[in-house]
């Protein structure tokens, strides 16, 4: 089966937003975009989950997708996050991610509403219809209390601006699922279950430790497609201590922004309510970044 939304496999970077004093650093969000350029990261997802979206103003979510589309110029993929838990709003967003010139656009499902799968179905089709732009379905009831279901998944791939989606239920079930009953482009929404995804169709990962190692993860998924399968599996062995304690010390993008920081990438500040880890939290994270031989 062919699959949709092909141009969104490998490895998409789920981009942190830098801050400094506050504010976000713009100088340091361009050198990010630049870095993943040389490093051959396939494509940068901008205020997700990872760039803290939640903390930033409506303003402050179109400046950053701004700023990494036009420092992008067409030498990176971009897919901004544009998903709400207002469908006009997610609208909103995604019309400003089409006009300055984003490749796709990542769509959270609407968090806290938790609307029933018909109000899923509604969400999403309401933006495909409104905006001409590819769009990657994101799936993580982790964050938003309510599991998009693959049948409902299903029925929105016959959507012809739904492409893909990032899935990150932690289930290999549901994933295998939504690879029986569609042919989107499936993506790992968990850095440590990349491989065990695209064993079972995945085609890539919109990944968090990808911010400090985007060769190695484009390694593991290059080996994979092209059927290196043990290569694959020697770079999941590898990656996977990174991928548990950078994803599980604390909530996701503090460990990330205490890694970046200890590697000298950026200041590691986070806006409230997310705060920096804690000393022995830091400490892990040294000590995982030194096995791994980055410090």
């Amino acid at each position: 089966m062919t699959t949709k939304g092909e141009q969104f496999a490998g490895v998409t970077v789920a981009l942190v937003t830098p801050f400094r004093n506050g504010e976000i650093d713009y100088d340091e969000l361009r050198r990010l975009v630049d870095w993943h350029i040389e490093q051959g990261t396939d494509c940068l997802a901008p205020v997700g989950t990872t760039g803290e979206s939640p903390t930033l103003d409506h303003e402050e979510h179109e400046r950053v997708i701004a700023a990494v589309v036009e420092r992008a110029a067409g030498r990176i993929k971009t897919m901004p996050g544009t998903g709400s838990n207002s469908t006009r709003e997610a609208i909103r967003l995604t019309r400003f991610a089409k006009k300055v010139g984003a490749t796709g656009a990542l769509m959270v499902g609407p968090y806290y509403n938790k609307p029933t799968q018909e109000g899923y179905y509604r969400h999403f089709a309401a933006v495909a219809e409104a905006v001409d732009l590819p769009l990657v379905l994101y799936n993580i009831p982790g964050r938003t209390a309510s599991n998009i279901l693959p049948e409902t998944i299903a029925r929105l791939a016959a959507l012809p601006q739904i492409v893909a989606i990032k899935e990150a239920t932690g289930s290999l079930d549901q994933v295998s699922q939504i690879a029986s009953l569609c042919n989107l482009t499936l993506l790992s929404g968990d850095d440590s279950l990349t491989l065990p995804i695209m064993s079972v169709g995945g085609r890539g990962v919109v990944s968090v430790v990808g911010n400090i190692v985007p060769r190695d993860l484009k390694a593991l998924v290059k080996a994979y497609l092209e059927g290196r399968t043990e290569e694959a599996l020697r770079w999941h062995r590898k990656l996977f201590p990174l991928c548990r304690d950078l994803l599980g010390v604390a909530t996701n993008p503090i460990p990330i922004k205490c890694a970046m920081k200890l590697l000298g990438r950026g200041t590691g500040e986070l806006r409230l309510p997310m705060c920096a880890l804690d000393e022995s939290g830091e400490k892990r994270i040294r000590q995982t970044l030194q096995a791994y031989g980055l410090l």
